[in-house]
């Protein structure tokens, strides 16, 4: 038996993680996937990494930080560029459906969230859960809210253009392919010098990281873009 509002929201919060890595991480590999094939390659499909079973999808490393962390990945879908008509627009496009699925998971929690508030059942939890008089339907709510958090989160971090993440194979689309070959022969260094820096901003104060920073911008942005149906509908 979980003890005190804050042993469960931690539990929620952890829960929503580990909900991302089983249900939401298989759904954006899955995208990146289905958007090679629909470009011409489909490598990822004869692979099997078009399922939502997460145990193709999952790394174990990645797994460990997205649980612990809230940031993580899955492992890569091997995509073949050279059957796309347009090799570095092909890549880039396969690269940003990653990120785009977390955004639109994120938007369906929210959307989610807004129609419970349209209820007065669900009005008078969202009160509890403020005044922290926590009980199933409040809980369900502060679920949903570390859905729509960790998603951004994801998404954002994927869009980091830094190798291997997605934002880096969107950028090359764009740089020239010198600089594109002097990032691949240099990419394990990159890496490492990149996650030690991430690792490093885990302990600085939520307000100096521009990552937190960015995802509390864009959780308000996006419950703004819902929270119209509640103020609409509601009862």
């Amino acid at each position: 038996m979980i003890g005190g509002n804050l042993d469960i929201q931690t539990f929620l919060k952890y829960f929503a993680r580990i909900a991302t890595l089983l249900l939401v991480l298989p759904l954006h590999e899955s995208a990146h996937g289905l958007m090679a094939k629909w470009l011409g390659d489909d490598t990822a499909q004869r692979q099997g990494r078009i399922s939502l079973n997460p145990f193709v999808h999952l790394d174990p490393f990645g797994s460990i930080l997205m649980v612990l962390g809230g940031f993580g990945w899955a492992k890569p879908v091997e995509v073949n560029p050279t059957r796309f008509k347009n090799y570095r627009a092909g890549y880039a496009m396969t690269a940003l459906a990653g990120p785009v699925s977390n955004l639109l998971a994120s938007f369906v929690s929210a959307l989610a969230f807004a129609i419970i508030l349209c209820f007065r059942s669900g009005q008078e939890a969202y009160i509890r859960l403020i005044t922290n008089q926590l009980d199933t339907m409040s809980c369900l709510l502060m679920l949903l809210q570390f859905l729509i958090i960790v998603n951004i989160g994801l998404a954002l971090f994927n869009l980091i253009p830094v190798p291997p993440l997605d934002g880096f194979n969107i950028l090359r689309a764009f740089i020239p392919e010198k600089c594109d070959r002097w990032v691949y022969q240099h990419q394990r260094e990159i890496t490492y010098v990149f996650f030690a820096l991430f690792l490093f901003m885990n302990f600085v104060p939520t307000q100096y990281s521009p990552l937190a920073r960015a995802s509390e911008y864009l959780y308000r942005l996006m419950m703004k873009a819902v929270l119209w149906i509640p103020d609409t509908f509601g009862a």
